[in-house]
């Protein structure tokens, strides 16, 4: 591995230390929105309330050194809430744009599904271009912008599914889950005292590993992390196996190609590695496949998951030796 890699490697598992201080348990939900972060990609984040969803993103926008915001979806927003408005000036007798929270780097999207398809659609163009179009006019968005968009899985009432072409344009799908009982009563100690997690991220307690301005040389040099062309042929092979399998009606995108790609460099650099292995490949499979996938019918009705489905699909495709 050279010195340059291993300078991203360490400051990955240096961010990852950093976070945990605040985030407790979900070493694996860490992991991958520091993926999502440093291949500069959206990530759709689902779990019940309060499994820290939030305070998640708001600590990886500290510890990284980029600014924050947060737009909570509802039913009434709409999408000039989202991106801003040009507002007459009476004193200067002209319209000033006034920048809504899309002008951000770490965009937290929260329960996103609850707005309808014409203020969702607001965030597209910021996803895939990373600028905004208000009154004609086209103004850029930070290179790095990311956004974090979340859903809870158990209240569907008074949402608005998201189309396909949308959850195709994030990532990931991150499942947070509750902590452990271990890490619960880790928690319920540090609520005893002023250890509680928000109050240690609002002290400090998480130091900041690099600027801004580091990220897009450190994307570079993830480029360098070795993807041989026989695990190229079988990520191909697994993606285009979703698009003809018996169980699936709707199967991935070639979007997902690039990123099962990308996701596992960083994946391998990670784990200290210069070059990509098959299980860097499976590792990253369900949370970039998972969201992308629709079942048949009949076999939804049989109450067969994604997830079942997504690992029939690596038991059948041989794995390069």
């Amino acid at each position: 591995m050279s010195a340059e890699l291993q300078q991203v490697a360490s400051v990955l598992q240096r961010a990852k230390t950093e976070v945990g201080k605040i985030i407790i348990g979900q070493q694996e939900v860490i992991d991958r929105a520091l993926i999502t972060i440093f291949t500069n990609s959206h990530a759709l984040i689902e779990g019940v309330p309060g499994v820290a969803k939030t305070l998640l993103v708001r600590t990886l926008a500290h510890v990284l050194g980029c600014d924050f915001a947060r737009i909570q979806f509802t039913p009434d927003l709409m999408p000039t809430d989202i991106t801003g408005t040009n507002v007459f000036n009476f004193q200067r007798n002209e319209f000033t744009l006034v920048k809504g929270p899309v002008f951000t780097t770490f965009l937290l999207a929260d329960e996103i599904n609850r707005a309808p398809a014409k203020t969702q659609s607001s965030l597209l163009q910021a996803m895939q271009e990373r600028t905004v179009t208000i009154d004609r006019e086209t103004h850029a968005l930070s290179p790095e912008f990311t956004v974090f968009a979340t859903q809870n899985p158990i209240e569907y009432e008074g949402t608005y599914p998201l189309p396909e072409a949308q959850k195709d344009r994030f990532e990931l799908k991150i499942t947070m889950a509750a902590p452990e009982r271990d890490e619960e009563m880790n928690l319920a100690r540090r609520m005893l005292g002023d250890d509680a997690p928000e109050a240690a991220l609002a002290r400090g307690d998480a130091h900041k590993v690099i600027e801004i301005a580091d990220l897009p040389r450190m994307r570079r040099i993830l480029q360098t992390v070795t993807v041989r062309d026989e695990l190229l042929a079988y990520i191909v092979d697994i993606v285009r196996t979703t698009r003809n399998h018996e169980t699936v009606l709707v199967g991935a995108s070639p979007r997902a190609t690039q990123a099962l790609v990308l996701t596992a460099r960083v994946q391998a650099a990670m784990a200290g590695r210069d070059f990509v292995t098959p299980d860097d490949i499976k590792d990253m499979a369900l949370p970039v496949l998972e969201h992308r996938l629709i079942l048949r019918p009949e076999y939804e009705i049989e109450e067969l998951t994604v997830r079942e489905v997504i690992q029939r699909i690596l038991q059948e495709v041989a794995v390069p030796r």
